[in-house]
């Protein structure tokens, strides 16, 4: 069914140089983390929001665990300079257990978007990284890569070329460079907040680089509100990127409405996507809470 506008829309150790699409991208290689088993205190504070009822299933008797999974995985900081940004591009990046020792095997990628204010370290204090070390390591998730790109001007699109960085100069570097699965079907992208109106913007425009869009606390940027019935028409059928939302009953009632408002133009027109409202704020202790559903969504078709 084809999407029509409405009048009145809602809403430093080593570097290298190279060529990325065209632009001269170069890239500084910062310290890297490697990650061990998860904190017992949250990094954030205690919510009453409910967690993941789901029960963790260890690995069977029969198998022998390898070192490696049990080490984890490992997180690498990065920047890349492209002339879209004014500032160096820096990006976060989680590789799983035994990326360096299974040097055969390539991932599928998920790109996280941070909000407002925030920077490429606020998922990573999330829990990302340990959250993923533990599914993979108990063998419920399949292994993949996080990308988590900083953005540092808080702008509309038409003035903010991050998403144009991500989807030029970020998604190219990071096939070329690390062991990704190069496809829409194995490549997703989400966001919180701001990065959740981020994330809309280059799943919707772009649906040719992303199998899976998650928005969570999310909203349509104002910019967007037009060309996002456009970007829609332009899907192929059965093209539409699969598609998670979720928001806290308590929300702020601007980013409630925005995201009620692009939940309500996927139902008007038979676009499939899930839509979940739970318990919680505005807060890092709701996307906390969240952490583990939210993996476990980006990564049930790999």
């Amino acid at each position: 069914m084809p999407v029509t506008s409405t009048p009145n829309g809602a809403f430093p150790t080593s570097q290298a140089t190279q060529k990325v699409a065209g632009i001269v991208v170069t890239q500084t290689r910062l310290p890297t983390r490697t990650l061990t088993q998860a904190p017992t205190s949250s990094p954030v504070k205690p919510s009453s929001t409910p967690t993941s009822t789901s029960t963790i299933v260890p690995p069977t008797a029969t198998v022998t665990p390898r070192a490696c999974m049990y080490a984890g995985g490992s997180v690498e900081v990065s920047e890349i300079r492209t002339t879209l940004l004014p500032a160096p591009l820096v990006y976060r990046i989680y590789l799983p257990p035994c990326y360096e020792e299974d040097t055969d095997q390539s991932y599928p990628v998920i790109y996280l978007i941070h909000g407002q204010t925030y920077s490429d370290t606020q998922w990573d204090r999330l829990g990302v990284p340990e959250t993923a070390d533990r599914l993979i390591r108990t063998g419920q998730v399949p292994p993949f890569i996080v990308v988590m790109p900083r953005d540092r001007v808080w702008l509309e699109p038409t003035e903010d070329k991050f998403g144009q960085a991500v989807a030029q100069t970020l998604i190219p570097w990071i096939d070329e460079n690390y062991r990704t699965i190069a496809d829409r079907e194995h490549r997703a992208i989400g966001g919180l907040s701001r990065g959740g109106a981020w994330a809309a913007h280059l799943a919707l425009s772009h649906w040719e680089l992303f199998g899976a869009l998650g928005v969570h606390s999310g909203f349509v940027f104002y910019s967007d509100v037009q060309p996002i019935y456009q970007w829609l028409n332009a899907i192929p059928e059965g093209m539409t990127p699969r598609i998670y939302m979720d928001i806290g009953n308590e929300d702020r009632p601007e980013i409630t409405e925005g995201a009620r408002w692009l939940e309500d133009l996927l139902t008007r027109f038979s676009i499939p996507h899930e839509w979940h409202m739970f318990v919680g704020e505005h807060e890092e202790a709701y996307w906390h809470a969240h952490v583990e559903d939210y993996l476990r969504w980006y990564t049930k078709e790999w």
